[in-house]
C-alpha cells in the first residue's frame, strides 16, 4: 500500500493510500483519503475487509491508531466500508458519518463500539479540531444516499466513486493526459450513474466550489485545470446507459 501526500498546512494534512501491490487481482484498487489534524483523524472509505490489514500498516506508520476519531463512508459498498467490523475493533472510540439511509445495511458489517452519525440528505458539516470539512450531497452517483467531502481551505473535493477510473495498481497519482484518461472512465459513469438529472445537479453544486484537487475513489485524481475539464465532460455525458466494455476499456 503506497501513500501519498496531498495538501499539508499548520492545521492539517491530506494523505492518500492506495496502488496496493499486494492486493488481490480479482479485486479493484481503491484510493483511501485521510485528513489529520492536531488531535484527531477522519479517515475516509476505509476500504474492503481485504485490504484491512494492508491499510492498518499503512495508517499507523503515520499516526496512533487511536488519533482516528472519525470515520467516513460515502455510501454502503464493500469497497467502501466492509472492513468496517475490524476498524470496529481497532478504533473502539470513533464514529463513523454516513448517509441515514445506510445505517442498517452498513452495521451488517460489524459495529458494536464505533458509533454512526448519519448524514441527512441536505448534507452537514463536521469541525474537527480547527478544520472545517463538508458533507456534499451527492445522491445517486451511484449510491442512492451518496455524499463527498469538501475541505475549502486544502480546496479538496473527496468525490467517491466520481470521476472513477478502472486501472491497474501501477497506474499515475494523478491524471496527465485529460482525453486520454476518458476511455478509462466512461463506461465505469455511463453504466454506474443512473441519472442524468441528479449528475447535472452535482456538477451545479460543485461549480460553486473553489476545488483544486478532485480525489476519486478509483483512478487517478484530478488536479487544476483537470478538475473543470471533469465537470464539463462529465455534464455532457449520458448517463444510466448499458455499454458493453471495449478493450480499451477493459
Amino acid at each position: 500500500m503506497k501513500t501519498h501526500k496531498l495538501f499539508e498546512s499548520k492545521s492539517h494534512t491530506w494523505l492518500m493510500f492506495g496502488r496496493d501491490d499486494d492486493k488481490p487481482n480479482e479485486i479493484i484498487d481503491t484510493n483511501q483519503y485521510i485528513v489529520i489534524t492536531h488531535k484527531n483523524a477522519l479517515l475516509m472509505d476505509p476500504g474492503g475487509i481485504e485490504l484491512f490489514s494492508s491499510m492498518l500498516a499503512a495508517v499507523i506508520k503515520q499516526l496512533p491508531a487511536d488519533k482516528i476519531t472519525h470515520l467516513f463512508a460515502s455510501h454502503q459498498d464493500p469497497d467502501i466500508i466492509s472492513s468496517l467490523g475490524l476498524w470496529d475493533q481497532a478504533l473502539p472510540s470513533a464514529t463513523l458519518h454516513s448517509p441515514w439511509i445506510w445505517e442498517s445495511f452498513i452495521k451488517h458489517f460489524g459495529m458494536n463500539n464505533i458509533s454512526y452519525s448519519a448524514i441527512p440528505d441536505e448534507g452537514s458539516a463536521l469541525k474537527i479540531d480547527q478544520v472545517n470539512l463538508e458533507f456534499i450531497p451527492a445522491h445517486y452517483l451511484h449510491s442512492s444516499g451518496n455524499f463527498n467531502v469538501y475541505d475549502a481551505e486544502a480546496k479538496i473535493l473527496m468525490s467517491g466513486d466520481i470521476g472513477a477510473a478502472l486501472e491497474s495498481v501501477d497506474a499515475p497519482i494523478f491524471v496527465d493526459d485529460f482525453d486520454e484518461h476518458i476511455p478509462k472512465m466512461k463506461m465505469f459513469h455511463q453504466r454506474w450513474m443512473p441519472s442524468n438529472e441528479a449528475k447535472n445537479d452535482w456538477v451545479r453544486r460543485v461549480r460553486k466550489l473553489d476545488v483544486d484537487m478532485m480525489c476519486p475513489q478509483h483512478g487517478r485524481i484530478f488536479k487544476g485545470d483537470d478538475v473543470k475539464r471533469f465537470l464539463d465532460w462529465f455534464e455532457a455525458l449520458e448517463v444510466g446507459v448499458i455499454r458493453k466494455p471495449t478493450a480499451e476499456q477493459g
